[in-house]
């Protein structure tokens, strides 16, 4: 029996409709801006429109988030993997260098990353695979706990249980993009592994916050389906985690495809100007949620979108395991960072344009005290 998608991602036929210029009018001055809404927003139409919806984006993330970027950034602690997702630089079938970081690697990561005084770190790995499994996670997330107040992970999808085990190791969020919600289009990226299925990934955000995780990062890769159907689907996400999780935190990001071993092209390219409509959109239709972008892109991108709909961003970003301590030579990088300046670079840009940035807003003690997510009956 096929498994049915569920009721809170029933497509709805707005992408089939055609709007004008004063359907964007509206849209930009909606009372309740829906889903409706979002698509006008969205459509070709408006980017006729982006000046306004620029300003009306940087009004709504300065009455929300202030003059503030909260900053992260991102540690590999594996590369192996046994997916063969056609866009990853390292799915199972590239020839890449393969490592993962052991105990003292991991520290001397953790003392690099703790010099540049941030205070919310994500954890990645590639597949579930022996060298980076369960039992390895809870060991990385301890360690990192020792020196960081917010540790996430963006790694495989798991059962509640296993994400529970995070939750108490000191894991306190998890990023887990669904890729795409075109369901065929994602069966083409993903041609073996555990990531081909298609629910057990759809499903996983609710797995988590159910597991005790206080906040939960999702969005699609632009670039491998209709970016339009995506950034529909992922609000439909969103508005779901918020109504069934409401004490739980969630966050939405941008990523597109970028340069990696492989040569992977996109089929539906996104360009600077659609990508800064696409944020400007989320924003007006979701004003209380980050909107995060990472160092994929260019410095001149993330300088203007700071601010601009961008409430969180990474800095100092490495995707090669053991990038910050140099302890591990060669190993293959997931993807090319774009925007490579230093932590005080960035944070000077910043302050250049009256934002401050934002280290910790979290503390560990929280864990204690915190109770488990419970789903709304």
């Amino acid at each position: 029996m096929t498994k049915q998608l569920p009721e809170w991602l029933t497509p709805e036929p707005w992408l089939n409709l055609e709007f004008s210029s004063a359907d964007i009018e509206r849209a930009l001055h909606a009372d309740s801006p829906n889903e409706k809404t979002l698509a006008a927003l969205l459509s070709p139409e408006a980017a006729n429109h982006l000046e306004a919806m620029a300003q009306k984006a940087q009004a709504i993330t300065r009455r929300h988030f202030g003059r503030t970027i909260k900053l992260y950034t991102p540690l590999y602690l594996s590369n192996f993997c046994n997916g063969g997702c056609l866009y990853c630089g390292i799915a199972a079938d590239r020839r890449a260098k393969r490592a993962v970081l052991d105990e003292a690697q991991l520290r001397h990561e953790m003392d690099a990353i703790k010099a540049m005084h941030l205070e919310e770190l994500v954890l990645l790995t590639g597949e579930r695979m022996p060298e980076a499994d369960v039992p390895y996670l809870k060991q990385c997330v301890s360690i990192a706990a020792e020196y960081i107040h917010n540790v996430n992970i963006e790694v495989f999808p798991m059962p509640e249980n296993e994400y529970r085990e995070l939750a108490q190791a000191g894991c306190t969020g998890v990023t887990l993009y669904q890729e795409t919600y075109d369901q065929d289009v994602y069966e083409k990226m993903h041609r073996w592994g555990d990531k081909r299925d298609f629910f057990a990934r759809l499903d996983a955000p609710d797995r988590a916050l159910k597991g005790g995780l206080r906040t939960i990062g999702i969005g699609a890769l632009l670039g491998l389906a209709d970016p339009r159907f995506d950034l529909l689907c992922v609000y439909r996400h969103a508005k779901y985690l918020l109504k069934h999780y409401w004490q739980a935190g969630v966050s939405i990001s941008f990523p597109r495809i970028q340069p990696q071993l492989g040569g992977f092209q996109a089929d539906y390219p996104v360009d600077e100007k659609m990508l800064a409509q696409f944020i400007f959109a989320l924003r007006i239709v979701l004003p209380e949620i980050p909107l995060v972008l990472s160092t994929r892109e260019a410095a001149r991108v993330r300088d203007g979108m700071a601010g601009l709909g961008i409430s969180k961003m990474s800095v100092a970003s490495k995707t090669t395991v053991g990038g910050y301590s140099d302890d591990i030579e060669d190993s293959t990088e997931q993807f090319s960072i774009s925007d490579e300046r230093n932590i005080s670079e960035f944070c000077d840009m910043l302050r250049a344009k009256g934002l401050e940035p934002v280290f910790k807003n979290w503390d560990a003690t929280y864990r204690e005290s915190a109770s488990y997510m419970k789903p709304e009956a």
